[in-house]
């Protein structure tokens, strides 16, 4: 989740080049259902982004149905009910964050739907909110208004980019300097644009899939798998108690340390799982317009509730490896 505005930049091709070694990792958390709710803490906090958006304690998540689990599911949504006052608080939403922070580890999210509609910017990163941006910030999910393909981006302290060309990877480099000071914290971002059934409405219409991130000091990979994709590892898709990322082909999006030394950059990170409205990216007038979404984000939000129904996160279970 970006803490200001962040958009587009030069397009670099991606070529055969420098390649992710991959590891065997344990499983070291696996939330679940219920398990949501003590592996995370709820943020009630004002958004950074300055988002039209009003988030939620858990008591008043769980009272409003804006998040709810069962044995094997996980929900947390926006409110679809109500017609915003101008002048009166953001539309009801969740942020989550976990009680565990991270280092070096593989997290795979099995995740059936994502937030949906115009004015949405949902999001599922890692940062350390107390060290931004000496902490690093990896953007694993993130994107607004139904504009498809996700991107994954690193927002870090000055001295860090990632290479134009050389990388092996399934996606598309947009952007390279990851300096979170400059370009309005743009950071080093990759188009997913190998499949643009990552994101949104194209998402949801397959029944999701997975979503996989590997940290270590020598690179940071992400991963996507469709639901019905035959060649998904099985490792990752199942649970499995050990995992070998060396197994799991090439990455969607790969940052390397050639430019950037990853073991200063980043510190122990949170996961983060955020729904918001408009605010600095999504809602930038340009942005926005370009989505080809109607009236303005903010009145759009503020009026039209119903459009916001499959404005929700549902996720099977987040699966930590270290």
């Amino acid at each position: 989740m970006k803490f200001s505005t962040t958009n587009g930049g030069l397009v670099l091709a991606s070529f055969a080049g420098s390649v992710f070694a991959g590891a065997t990792y344990s499983l070291s958390d696996s939330i679940i259902g219920e398990g949501f709710y003590s592996a995370f803490n709820f943020e009630a906090t004002a958004d950074p982004t300055d988002g039209r958006v009003n988030y939620v304690d858990e008591a008043t998540a769980q009272s409003l149905n804006l998040t709810y689990a069962t044995s094997n599911t996980f929900i947390m949504r926006a409110d679809d009910t109500t017609v915003l006052s101008a002048s009166g608080p953001g539309r009801n939403s969740v942020r989550i964050r976990t009680n565990n922070q991270y280092t070096t580890h593989v997290a795979v999210f099995d995740m059936p739907h994502m937030p949906q509609g115009c004015g949405t910017w949902p999001a599922v990163w890692e940062t350390s909110e107390t060290n931004w941006p000496n902490g690093g910030e990896v953007d694993i999910i993130e994107g607004v208004n139904d504009v498809e393909p996700n991107q994954s981006t690193l927002h870090t302290s000055p001295d860090c980019s990632i290479p134009a060309s050389g990388v092996t990877q399934l996606g598309t480099t947009v952007s390279t300097d990851c300096d979170a000071t400059v370009d309005g914290n743009a950071g080093c971002g990759v188009k997913l644009t190998e499949d643009y059934n990552n994101f949104g409405p194209g998402f949801n219409n397959i029944g999701g899939g997975w979503y996989a991130i590997e940290r270590t000091n020598n690179y940071i990979s992400i991963w996507f798998w469709e639901r019905g994709d035959t060649s998904a590892p099985s490792d990752a898709t199942s649970g499995a108690a050990t995992i070998d990322t060396s197994n799991w082909g090439t990455p969607a999006a790969y940052f390397p340390n050639t430019d950037c030394d990853l073991a200063t950059h980043f510190n122990a990170n949170n996961i983060i799982i955020n729904l918001t409205f408009c605010g600095d990216w999504a809602g930038n007038w340009a942005v926005y317009a370009a989505s080809g979404c109607p009236s303005d984000c903010v009145d759009y939000v503020n009026n039209n509730p119903a459009a916001f129904t499959n404005a929700y996160f549902e996720f099977k279970s987040i699966n930590i490896y270290e």
